[in-house]
């Protein structure tokens, strides 16, 4: 491995915990919220910079285009850049303890060229079956993290920045760059993701930074190119 619909994006996300909670306790909620579980491949101790052993690298693809043609992984990846997190499985799992199974025998993670870095994450069900034969295109994947000037306290000032940051995923969803975004569940350093289909990085970016979280501070990004099958994204 070398190195996820609009309109409803308002609801979706809340990148944080307290969000997820809000929309389970609605009777009637305008829009479902699916968990799902996402594993964020890492660098493991057999980690090569010089790349995967070509045995490895085959068994690895196999058990990834098992797990898509399977449904057992919604969508899954490389990061096309050098970071630490190699790739991405976001899998439909009915446990966090299935989820992880499922990751951990993975070849590349069994032989420890990857760790499996697990957490909890939500969206609506809007990934589709990829083309077949599969082929990879880029998008853009931003993780929204706690910013510099973070704070758990729900205030007024918090509560007002939070409507601002919702109108500003629903202006994008309505762009129809911004495709996917969801909280994850467990309320640490990653807050959510934005998934966007644009032409570039820098594109991206920008589109990422009018978010008024991020420019108060708040929320931090931390923006990628990531490989993902065609026909997957909404």
């Amino acid at each position: 491995m070398k190195r996820f619909v609009a309109g409803s994006l308002l609801v979706v996300l809340y990148v944080a915990a307290p969000a997820i909670a809000w929309a389970q306790e609605k009777k009637e909620p305008e829009f479902k919220l699916i968990e799902f579980h996402m594993a964020l491949l890492k660098r493991g101790p057999k980690y090569s910079a010089s790349g995967m052993p070509k045995n490895l690298q085959s068994e690895h693809v196999a058990n990834v285009m098992s797990l898509l043609e399977s449904g057992r992984a919604i969508i899954a990846g490389p990061l096309g850049d050098n970071s630490d997190i190699a790739g991405i499985f976001i899998l439909r799992a009915k446990s966090a303890e299935e989820a992880r199974a499922w990751a951990e025998s993975d070849p590349a993670v069994k032989a420890g060229f990857f760790v499996a870095e697990m957490h909890p994450w939500w969206s609506e069900d809007v990934m589709k079956k990829p083309s077949s034969p599969i082929k990879l295109t880029t998008a853009y994947l931003a993780f929204l993290t706690r910013g510099a000037r973070w704070t758990p306290e729900k205030t007024p000032a918090t509560e007002e920045l939070q409507k601002a940051h919702l109108a500003n995923i629903n202006r994008l969803a309505e762009m129809k760059k911004l495709v996917v975004a969801g909280p994850f569940g467990d309320n640490g350093q990653l807050r959510g993701i934005f998934v966007f289909k644009v032409a570039s990085i820098d594109e991206a970016r920008a589109l990422t930074e009018t978010d008024p979280a991020v420019q108060a501070g708040r929320l931090a990004i931390d923006i990628h190119p990531w490989l993902v099958p065609e026909g997957v994204l909404p």
